[in-house]
């Protein structure tokens, strides 16, 4: 099992307000939009990236249609090496 790092964020009450969000969902969430933007850019692959979003790599890539990022995107060598890493 992999160690953990634990990083502080503040973020402006008034936000968490607008977005009708604990602070717990937001911090959900916002894992969650990193691991995608991250795994689009090609900087984690979606096993990374889904551990980053605390979720199962299967989750993950189903959840990828809802922030329209196609897990198709990848050339053959990068599927290569992303199912390697799986």
């Amino acid at each position: 099992m992999s160690t953990r790092q634990k990083l502080e964020l503040e973020v402006p009450e008034e936000i968490l307000v607008s977005l009708k969000e604990s602070s717990q969902e937001f911090s959900k969430d916002l894992l969650m939009l990193a691991a995608v933007k991250l795994y689009e850019l090609g900087k984690l692959s979606s096993g990374r990236a889904a551990q980053l979003a605390g979720i199962s790599r299967v989750s993950f890539l189903q959840a990828l249609s809802r922030y329209n990022v196609s897990i198709f995107d990848l050339t053959e060598e990068e599927l290569k090496q992303d199912m390697a890493n799986a």
